[in-house]
C-alpha cells in the first residue's frame, strides 16, 4: 500500500490526543494510517507549561504502539515544536489598537493566533513533502471564533492554494465532549486533565460575530499567502518586511 505523511497540529489537548490515536490506530473512515504522522505543536511566546504537550506524546505514543497488531504497519511519529510568535505579534499584538477598531472593536487575537498556526504549518508541510494537514476542532467548541466553519472554510482554501490538504475529521464526530472521554478510554489514554500548554489568551472573552471573522481573514490572509510564498522561494528579507514590528511602524508614520 502506498502510505502518505500526515501532520496532525498539535497542542497535546484532548481532541489533538485524540486526533493522534486515530491515526496511529487507523480505525476512522476519513484517516487512513500513513506512513509517517508529524505532531506539529507550535510556540506563540504566550503559553506556560510547556513541557505537557511533550510529555502527553510520548506517553501516548508508547501506548498506541503497543496497540497495533505486530501483522500490521506502524506509523512513526515525530514531534516538532515550531514558533509562530512573530507571525503571531505581526496578525495582532503589534498592532491591535489600530485593529480593534477597524472591527468593531472585536478581540481577535486568538484568531490571529490560529491563522499564524496554519501558516506555519503549511510552510512546514510543503519543505517537508507532507500532503495532508489534520486538525482537531469540534463542533462543541464552535463558540471559539477559531474553530467556527468561516475560519475553517477559509484555512483550508489557503492551504489548498499551496498543494496542501487541510481536514477537520472530528468535528462532527466530537459534538458532545463524552464522545471525546470514551475514544481516548478505550484507547487506555487520559481523558481527563490538561495536556496542553495554558496560554495566556484562552478562553479571553470576544464577542465576534462570522462578519468580524470574515474581514479580519480578507485582510490577513492575502498578507499570510506573501509570507508563505516568499518564505518558500528564500526571500528571507521580504518576507519579514511584511509584519514589521509595531513600533517601528509608528516611528514610520
Amino acid at each position: 500500500m502506498d502510505r502518505q505523511d500526515i501532520a496532525i497540529l498539535y497542542s497535546g489537548g484532548r481532541d489533538s490526543l485524540a486526533l493522534y490515536a486515530l491515526a496511529m490506530i487507523g480505525k476512522h473512515k476519513e484517516i487512513k494510517r500513513p506512513r509517517m504522522i508529524h505532531l506539529l505543536h507550535m510556540l506563540n511566546g504566550m503559553a506556560r507549561f510547556p513541557q505537557f504537550p511533550r510529555q502527553r506524546f510520548e506517553i501516548a505514543q508508547k501506548i498506541l504502539r503497543g496497540q497495533v497488531p505486530a501483522t500490521e504497519y506502524c506509523p512513526d511519529s515525530s514531534y516538532i515544536e515550531l514558533d509562530m510568535a512573530r507571525l503571531f505579534q505581526g496578525l495582532w499584538l503589534d498592532n491591535y489598537e489600530i485593529l480593534m477598531p477597524r472591527f468593531q472593536g472585536k478581540n481577535l487575537v486568538c484568531i490571529a493566533c490560529k491563522l499564524g498556526m496554519h501558516a506555519k504549518a503549511i510552510i512546514y508541510c510543503v519543505q517537508n513533502y507532507v500532503p495532508f494537514l489534520l486538525a482537531g476542532y469540534a463542533s462543541r467548541q464552535s463558540f471559539y471564533p477559531e474553530q467556527t466553519p468561516v475560519f475553517m472554510q477559509r484555512m483550508a482554501e489557503l492551504s489548498l492554494h499551496f498543494g496542501i490538504s487541510t481536514a477537520y475529521p472530528l468535528y462532527n464526530d466530537f459534538s458532545d465532549e463524552d464522545i471525546t472521554h470514551h475514544l481516548l478510554e478505550s484507547y487506555g489514554l487520559p481523558s481527563t486533565g490538561g495536556g496542553e500548554k495554558k496560554c495566556l489568551f484562552c478562553q479571553t472573552l470576544t464577542t465576534a460575530e462570522e462578519r468580524h471573522i470574515k474581514a479580519y481573514l480578507d485582510e490577513m490572509v492575502p498578507k499570510i499567502e506573501n509570507y508563505i510564498d516568499l518564505t518558500l522561494g528564500g526571500n528571507i528579507k521580504e518576507a519579514a518586511q511584511i509584519f514589521p514590528p509595531g513600533n517601528k511602524c509608528q516611528l514610520q508614520r
